[in-house]
């Protein structure tokens, strides 16, 4: 339907800069009436920019080892042949689009993403944000298009992330490898419903040193919002405070995590994530999220 839409907006501008200019060419003495035409023209074919700044934000791509690009190069996307296939404007309906397909995929994960990553000093990962320092995000998106599997279901996406982060010393203190952490939450697209999943300690009565494993983690069951959001545009919010976490979606249905499992998570730094990240790795798969508006503050 959304695709059906885009294209019956495309042909009537376009069938309107045809008309337009034809009818000017049938009255080129009457100056008057051409400016006129011409300005009628100018404003139906007006092209719409997403609002999202992304002088904070990287990208990761589908290809390489994987690829990423950086601030400030990812503000030319537009024009940067390596990005336009993956991150790109809807001129008609103001939105950044993020496509993606099965391919190269990050170090703790079996599946490809075109997705930003927050950095609160641009070009670096190392500086991040604590539950207890607190952050928002929010978002206004809707799916633009994905591949249905092998039972005719549509196949599912992850759109918003909010990710853990040891701090150098944490990772040398339980000996890793690198700085992963676990993501607190997951935000899907799920079937045309948005999906919430986050995590709980396994042992209540682990250690300080002991919850910084990942696998001191497990997910939870899970929460499906009610509404239907389908293809349709909707309003994403994401808020973490001290011992808190809430998800709100269209200003209106909200889920809340305040209890044990948020509060011992206090011990980890931690990164919005927002985009595409295909939960498939099926040959021939392929997703397109569109973001209208995004923003962060802390």
């Amino acid at each position: 339907m959304f695709k059906k839409k885009q294209l019956y907006n495309t042909i009537l501008k376009i069938f309107l800069v045809i008309t337009s200019i034809s009818f000017i060419v049938s009255c080129q003495s009457k100056n008057e009436d051409i400016l006129d035409i011409v300005d009628a023209v100018e404003d139906e074919v007006n092209y719409l920019l997403p609002n999202i700044d992304l002088s904070n934000w990287k990208v990761t791509l589908p290809i390489g080892n994987p690829t990423e690009v950086q601030p400030p190069e990812i503000s030319d996307y537009a024009t940067n042949e390596m990005l336009k296939p993956f991150m790109y404007n809807d001129s008609i309906n103001g939105a950044l689009v993020f496509h993606t397909y099965p391919g190269t995929s990050t170090a703790n994960s079996s599946y490809s993403r075109t997705e930003l990553r927050e950095q609160l000093i641009p070009g670096s990962n190392s500086t991040n944000w604590t539950f207890a320092q607190g952050g928002s995000m929010k978002g206004t998106l809707s799916m633009g298009d994905i591949s249905k599997d092998s039972e005719d279901r549509y196949h599912r996406t992850i759109i918003m992330q909010i990710h853990g982060r040891l701090t150098n010393e944490q990772r040398d203190l339980i000996d890793e490898d690198d700085n992963n952490a676990p993501p607190i939450l997951k935000i899907n697209w799920h079937y045309g419903y948005v999906r919430v999943k986050s995590k709980e300690l396994i042992n209540l009565n682990a250690s300080e040193t002991e919850i910084l494993h990942t696998s001191a983690w497990k997910d939870d069951g899970g929460h499906t919002f009610s509404e239907y959001v389908g293809f349709d545009k909707f309003t994403l919010e994401i808020k973490a405070s001290d011992g808190r976490m809430e998800v709100i979606l269209n200003d209106n249905e909200i889920i809340v995590y305040d209890d044990i499992h948020i509060e011992k998570w206090g011990v980890f730094e931690n990164y919005f994530k927002a985009g595409n990240y295909l939960l498939t790795a099926s040959e021939g798969a392929f997703s397109s999220v569109n973001y209208f508006e995004l923003e962060v503050s802390h």
